[in-house]
């Protein structure tokens, strides 16, 4: 499946910053004013799997695929955007077509980087940000019209469906974003197809001072009192200095390590926010090896064997016959198909079995 997330924010707090340096290089235009990115920059990032390269030597093969996010890199918001404020709901519709959204909220004090409110105030920023996507999701909501009783008496879920988006026009009204709206899984289908922004789940990226990253406990303290403060008490948030990062990536990867721990971080920014896109997402991923390449595969945690096939080609979820599977670490051990085979780690799987992050499979179809 395809991880795509959405870079969002107020003007000037680090977007672009950010995103150039997911992409270790610079290809948005990272400029001091308002609406210096137009177009949302679009970007393709591999994703970090150590275990790849090992997996190559035990099969001997030059080729590595890793699985990939693709980062948009969408203009500044502004209060009133939903209205057409800024560049408005241009920006918005970048933001319906994302699987999962990272807000970037300034933390840093810089007299030389203008904030669009004068102010370096990030609850007030996240509240703006947020508010200017329930309008819009509110005028979604507004466009859709009460089915008539012709029409539910033929399909009974057409109530249902009202009723929900009365529900979450409530909601909305009160403040609260669609994915807080209490909705249960049922609910939830039956107006997906809407694509309402505020059910995509968020990453909170705070855009920290070397000095913030220096004092880690109170920084994070901090975000975490913003964030009770916003309702969201959860653990869906990132801290990184966007400008750090861009210096980082230009160094070898042992000297990034060290540049790094001088802040008591382990990983970049681009590796920590991709880790918690997947666990926001509950996004998994399953492993290929063989003498033409090695490969990650993303998918939905608790996928089947027949469905993670499906992500390898379309064809092969209808035509398949059964999967099998040895955990990575056996395969590495082991090592490989043939050795794995003989030690009794490889198992065959069949339609019902559930998929586990890091399995390496082979999978038989009828194709």
């Amino acid at each position: 499946m395809k991880l795509s997330i959405g870079i969002v924010g107020l003007p000037n707090v680090g977007k672009s910053t950010l995103f150039n340096a997911l992409l270790k290089k610079q290809v948005a235009y990272a400029a001091n004013y308002p609406f210096a990115t137009i177009e949302p920059n679009v970007g393709i990032v591999e994703v970090p799997d150590e275990r790849l390269p090992v997996l190559a030597k035990v099969v001997n093969t030059q080729k590595i695929v890793p699985a990939t996010v693709e980062f948009y890199d969408i203009a500044g918001l502004v209060k009133g955007a939903s209205e057409g404020q800024g560049l408005g709901n241009k920006f918005l519709s970048y933001i319906r077509e994302v699987a999962a959204i990272a807000h970037v909220v300034r933390l840093f004090e810089d007299g030389d980087v203008i904030h669009v409110a004068n102010k370096v105030d990030p609850l007030d920023d996240i509240k703006t940000v947020e508010t200017e996507l329930i309008l819009s999701d509110l005028e979604t909501l507004s466009k859709q019209k009460s089915h008539s009783v012709a029409e539910i008496q033929k399909d009974k879920k057409l109530k249902l469906v009202d009723d929900v988006v009365e529900l979450l026009k409530k909601k909305l009204n009160e403040g609260l974003p669609a994915r807080k709206a209490g909705l249960t899984d049922e609910e939830y289908e039956l107006v997906k197809q809407l694509n309402l922004i505020t059910f995509k789940p968020v990453i909170y990226v705070f855009n920290v001072s070397e000095k913030q990253l220096e004092n880690v406990q109170s920084t994070v303290e901090k975000i975490k009192g913003i964030l009770k403060q916003v309702q969201d008490d959860t653990n869906h948030y990132v801290y990184l200095n966007a400008k750090l990062e861009n210096d980082v990536l230009t160094l070898p990867e042992e000297e990034q390590k060290e540049y790094l721990q001088q802040y008591h971080l382990e990983e970049t920014g681009l590796n920590r926010l991709i880790k918690k896109a997947y666990e926001v997402l509950g996004l998994i991923s399953f492993l290929t090896a063989g003498e033409m390449e090695v490969r990650a595969w993303t998918i939905i945690k608790g996928s089947l064997a027949p469905q993670a096939a499906g992500t390898i080609h379309t064809d092969f979820e209808s035509h398949f016959i059964k999967a099998d599977v040895i955990p990575y670490s056996d395969f590495v051990a082991a090592p490989g198909w043939v050795k794995g085979r003989e030690l009794g780690k490889v198992t065959s799987e069949g339609k019902d079995y559930t998929v586990q992050d890091g399995d390496v499979i082979e999978f038989k179809v009828n194709v």
